[in-house]
């Protein structure tokens, strides 16, 4: 499949959370942006860093008019374990079969490792932001928080 880029509109996922919410982008369309970031794995070092930095960030994502949603293949025991250790105010969804990841091209590390990419989605739905870079966490906040603004 060929990646999302910026400008295109994002694909009409229905996501389902750690907690068994269902949350669909096309109900966001009109009211929300959305920042969607993929990571490896919960519990590693690179990983909660880049968590708990969305964590600490949130309100102003929030005042930004954008819902922050984490995503990785772990299951959903091992998100809510992750979500109550370190305070997440997200949700966090379990893309355990890697539909999420491939819907919207979402890069590996060597072909196989889930790589780290954010991507921001405006009201209107359209991809504003794709955002990179595997051996850092905070700057995927950075560059999300600059395009929502």
């Amino acid at each position: 499949m060929t990646p999302i880029r910026v400008g295109d509109p994002a694909p009409d996922l229905t996501l389902t959370t750690a907690d068994g919410a269902t949350i669909r982008l096309a109900d966001l369309r009109g009211h929300k942006a959305v920042v969607l970031f993929f990571y490896p794995k919960d519990g590693t070092p690179v990983c909660t860093q880049e968590a708990c930095a969305f964590r600490d960030s949130y309100e102003a994502f929030r005042e930004a008019g954008a819902e922050v949603i984490g995503i990785s293949a772990d299951s959903e025991s091992r998100h809510r374990a992750f979500a109550a250790k370190h305070s997440l105010p997200f949700p966090l969804v379990a893309d355990t079969d890697g539909s999420v990841r491939r819907a919207l091209g979402a890069p590996s590390i060597f072909g196989f490792v889930p790589g780290r990419t954010t991507y921001v989605i405006d009201k209107e739905g359209i991809v504003r932001m794709v955002f990179t870079a595997n051996f850092v966490s905070d700057a995927h906040v950075r560059e999300a928080l600059a395009a929502l603004s």
